[in-house]
């Protein structure tokens, strides 16, 4: 499985710690940016190409950062098939939920509010769930997915 990283400026230290993890856990990662710190930085600059390269490769998975992550998911989610969760620490079932019953393909990370081994259990954990394949999930992700 390929997983996309992006962050901005909020999330760019958190990001680079999350890519070190994942390939010393072997898997293949693609950081799209940002490749600098700068706090100047505009996060939907960073996410649209993360969301456009989602929905030309759909069996790709993504996380982003962000400082809350809500802005950051906010932008991918305007995409079409692209079903974005956010998570900034607490209980990680909603992270396990997003997959097993949304089937989301980004996760989004608020690195302000996340510590690295937080943020690594999550991730962790939305790359082993699969989604559960049932009918009343597969309709409403059909739902989201077809809204004009």
């Amino acid at each position: 499985m390929k997983i996309l990283l992006a962050a901005d400026h909020a999330g760019f230290e958190l990001k680079n710690k999350i890519l070190t993890y994942l390939q010393g856990e072997g898997f293949e990662v693609e950081d799209m940016g940002a490749e600098v710190f700068d706090k100047e930085d505009d996060y939907p600059k960073i996410m649209v190409p993360v969301a456009m390269r989602l929905v030309e490769e759909p069996e790709l998975r993504a996380v982003i950062f962000g400082k809350s992550g809500n802005g950051e998911a906010m932008i991918v989610n305007r995409f079409p098939g692209i079903r974005a969760a956010v998570y900034y620490g607490g209980k990680p079932e909603i992270v396990r939920l997003s997959r097993e019953h949304n089937n989301a393909n980004v996760l989004s990370i608020g690195a302000g509010f996340v510590e690295e081994e937080e943020a690594k259990e999550a991730v962790k954990l939305w790359i082993s769930t699969q989604f559960s394949n049932d009918p009343r999930h597969i309709r409403r992700n059909e739902m989201l997915d077809n809204i004009e």
